[in-house]
């Protein structure tokens, strides 16, 4: 921070505080680590899960672009924000500039505040970083307690499948092929589970990608821990000795 603010200040007059932070003041750096603390836990703490699975989701559609068609498919998947015409990935920005990577590769990383144009982070001794709007989707708002009637619509050996096989992300084909239900049967199921706040859709063309949040993730893996003890505990009880018949 301390470089950059730096070379801030030899293109702009910076107020004063910052200039405490560039000269390298231990009580500006303290009173900003304060307020950055304060906003995160007015601001982005109560709604981190929803953050977080818009971000999982938006990876997970990238990945399967990528697993699909390759680099040339991931790249096209891209917001409008960004347009691949190989081998320049054209993107909107406040200036004009150009990032020549020279085989140093590219990282991408979807932002849940990234909402107008992408970022480029740069570092001759690094590889290059690329920040692009994450996809929001309106009718995935911050998930809610769900109720329990909710709740109570989980219940069941089959949708307990299709929040297991979800995993890191699939289509409602494939997620009918993994459960071996119907389109119409996994994408109801699915439904449901979104209600409860356990699973998040996105649309991807002309499929959909589901993908599961942190709460989904959370029962997941508690039920499995469950079913561990119970076998557990099961194995660990002495056997009992059979009567003898006479």
């Amino acid at each position: 921070m301390h470089q950059e603010l730096s070379k801030l200040s030899t293109v702009r007059t910076l107020p004063a505080w910052i200039r405490s932070l560039a000269e390298g003041d231990s009580r500006a750096f303290g009173k900003l680590i304060g307020a950055l603390h304060t906003y995160h836990q007015a601001a982005i703490a109560p709604y981190w899960d929803h953050i977080q699975a818009q971000i999982e989701a938006d990876r997970a559609v990238r990945g399967r672009a990528l697993l699909d068609g390759g680099a040339d498919a991931l790249l096209s998947s891209l917001p409008p924000t960004m347009r691949w015409h190989a081998p320049v990935l054209e993107v909107d920005y406040p200036v004009d500039r150009d990032l020549h990577l020279d085989g140093r590769g590219l990282l991408l990383l979807p932002s849940f505040f990234c909402r107008r144009t992408p970022v480029t982070l740069q570092n001759p001794e690094l590889t290059p970083v690329l920040v692009y709007p994450a996809r929001h989707m309106s009718e995935t708002a911050p998930v809610v307690p769900a109720a329990p009637r909710s709740l109570g619509k989980l219940v069941g050996h089959t949708r307990s499948a299709v929040l297991g096989s979800i995993g890191g992300g699939c289509t409602t084909s494939e997620l009918a092929r993994r459960v071996g239900v119907s389109a119409a049967s996994a994408s109801q199921h699915a439904g449901v589970l979104r209600e409860a706040g356990l699973v998040l859709t996105l649309r991807n063309g002309s499929a959909v990608m589901h993908t599961l949040t942190p709460l989904g993730a959370a029962l997941l893996r508690g039920g499995h821990r469950g079913q561990q003890r119970g076998a557990r505990a099961q194995s660990s009880m002495p056997e009992r000795s059979t009567p003898a018949t006479m």
